[in-house]
């Protein structure tokens, strides 16, 4: 028969039997739990989770969960982010985690991931936001649907954009900002200047995540983005062919320069199944991303089908992942949630290692 804790250290000591999936330790040992308040038979219990809706972080706060069930106390959970030095920043004050997404070049569905990332964390249960920073080519609003202009409100006496809404998120744009059939011609510093008064304009409000739609390359936008941003890691796309590799190889190169995480390499585009036949076509190759992941040591965070349905869903404004059910809006869900756990281990590593 269990019996009842009757300290905060003897809960303290029952939870050491939650192991965290990742670091290889329990979660007091990693510095997981950082208060404990126990009184009658309820336990205020803190934990430095970090990654919002991430299935690895939820089912450490389930196991806590079931140790305070089993031990016959009620728990009142919440969670304290952990908070790298670089994301002490005043530019972002209200967001925990940005993520931006980017490639080595146009064309391997870049954007149409960043939507779907963002939607499908949306879908999890996350406070999302989108920053469409893909300023040559910014998009992104046809993808969800969104053609109004932002309101401007004022917010402790300054005018502040507020994002538009879309599929549960918040969107930013420099294409919500311009006319339809206006071209982008701007130099370097125009294009910075843009987004470095685009970061303190908009009122993102409180989010679990931020997603950063990157232009593709390794020009000036990347660099605005990686000096003055809080990144937490970023997303490197990918499709299987061999130029689309090295290209992003490149990448991966940028953000170690810059000593940003690269939270992993997805491939787009990895087969076309056809609809008629049935069989498998790898049009682009095969394992380009795979293989680019083990080459610079990254994770690698799976693989997305070429599915025409991708394309039709972002010509209207409704990305893939909304979807209820089939594979490719299914693979999308998997990134998602893969991304989160990512984050969450970036989190509770650093955590883990300011604690010991």
């Amino acid at each position: 028969m269990t019996t009842t804790p009757t300290s905060d250290a003897d809960l303290r000591d029952r939870l050491r039997d939650i192991d965290d999936p990742v670091l290889d330790t329990d979660i007091v040992s990693a510095g997981l739990v950082t208060d404990i308040a126990l009184e009658g038979g309820t336990a205020a219990i803190e934990l430095a989770l970090g990654a919002p809706y991430a299935p690895d972080e939820s089912a450490i706060a389930d196991r806590v969960r079931a140790v305070a069930e089993e031990a016959g106390i009620e728990v009142e959970l919440s969670a304290h982010v952990p908070l790298f030095d670089a994301a002490e920043s005043s530019v972002l004050p209200g967001v925990r985690n940005v993520i931006a997404v980017a490639s080595g070049k146009g064309g391997v569905g870049k954007s149409t991931v960043a939507v779907n990332l963002a939607a499908g964390l949306a879908d999890r249960g996350a406070n999302v936001g989108l920053f469409d920073a893909d300023v040559y080519g910014p998009n992104v609003p046809r993808m969800l649907g969104v053609d109004d202009d932002p309101d401007v409100t004022t917010v402790d006496g300054e005018d502040r954009i507020q994002p538009s809404t879309a599929h549960g998120l918040e969107l930013m744009s420099v294409g919500l900002l311009i006319d339809d059939d206006d071209p982008v011609v701007w130099r370097g510093p125009v294009a910075q200047n843009t987004l470095t008064d685009l970061f303190s304009d908009v009122s993102w409000g409180s989010l679990d995540y931020l997603i950063v739609d990157l232009p593709p390359g390794t020009g000036d936008v990347q660099l605005t983005v990686l000096q003055q941003l809080p990144v937490t890691g970023t997303v490197v796309v990918t499709t299987p062919q061999s130029v689309a590799v090295d290209d992003a190889r490149r990448g991966v190169e940028l953000f170690g320069e810059y000593r940003t995480n690269v939270l992993g390499v997805v491939e787009n585009m990895s087969g076309f199944v056809c609809p008629s036949c049935g069989d498998s076509h790898d049009i682009f190759g095969e394992d380009g991303g795979r293989s680019l992941a083990d080459a610079v040591d990254v994770p690698y965070l799976g693989s997305l089908p070429l599915d025409p349905a991708i394309r039709s869903g972002g010509d209207a404004g409704e990305p893939i992942v909304c979807r209820d059910a089939g594979e490719t809006a299914e693979a999308f869900r998997d990134l998602a949630a893969t991304v989160a756990n990512k984050v969450g281990v970036l989190r509770r590593h650093h955590r883990q290692q300011t604690t010991s």
